[in-house]
């Protein structure tokens, strides 16, 4: 469950598994997972091949590692956490240029119906072309339950973003929240990420 995957190939490990059934023409495995678009939707929920990862409890933080170079202007990338109720770290690509966001508030309802396609609360610019996206999640029993976000350039400083994300525990979505690497895109399909190595490490 824990450690370091560097996507070597040629097929995903089992620890993996993907939201939707994929489509296969949209990634691939070895010396890195790359992700290209496979949707053009603002909806992460509709978005296909969105790559998801069991949580380690008590608690845990993953840290995906991704390259930028071939995003394309309205291409979505991050790491989420993933359930009714979602939030996620992740990159925007507009105008030529990559953005770090944080974004809340994605939503569905009891028919699995997207209520809420998410609000960015915090962002900045980024500049070149690689970043390390973190979420700590503690998922321990009870209710108020948080994850939070960070991000870094060099891999070594992290930076906070965005506000603490209160986990929703309702019974309906029993299997809980997931780590969750997506890619997608909003206006044309094209552009790619590659995830270079997931970490997930437990105290």
């Amino acid at each position: 469950m824990t450690g370091t995957d560097t996507f070597p190939g040629p097929a995903l490990s089992p620890q993996w598994e993907w939201n939707h059934n994929p489509d296969t023409t949209k990634f691939s495995v070895g010396n890195g997972l790359k992700l290209s678009t496979a949707t053009v939707t603002n909806d992460l929920y509709s978005a296909r091949n969105t790559l998801t990862h069991r949580i380690q409890g008590p608690s845990s933080t993953a840290t995906a590692t991704l390259d930028l170079t071939s995003m394309r202007d309205g291409d979505r990338t991050g790491l989420a956490m993933l359930r009714d109720s979602s939030a996620y770290i992740g990159v925007k690509r507009d105008g030529g240029r990559n953005r770090v966001v944080m974004v809340n508030g994605l939503t569905m309802d009891g028919n699995w119906n997207t209520t809420g396609t998410g609000t960015e609360v915090a962002g900045a610019d980024l500049p070149g072309s690689k970043i390390w996206l973190r979420a700590n999640a503690d998922i321990r029993p009870g209710t108020g339950r948080q994850a939070r976000f960070s991000y870094s350039t060099d891999g070594v400083n992290f930076t906070p973003l965005g506000t603490a994300f209160t986990l929703n525990n309702a019974w309906q979505f029993f299997m809980g929240y997931r780590f969750a690497v997506f890619n997608h895109a909003t206006q044309a399909l094209g552009g790619s990420v590659t995830l270079q190595r997931f970490d997930l490490t437990a105290p």
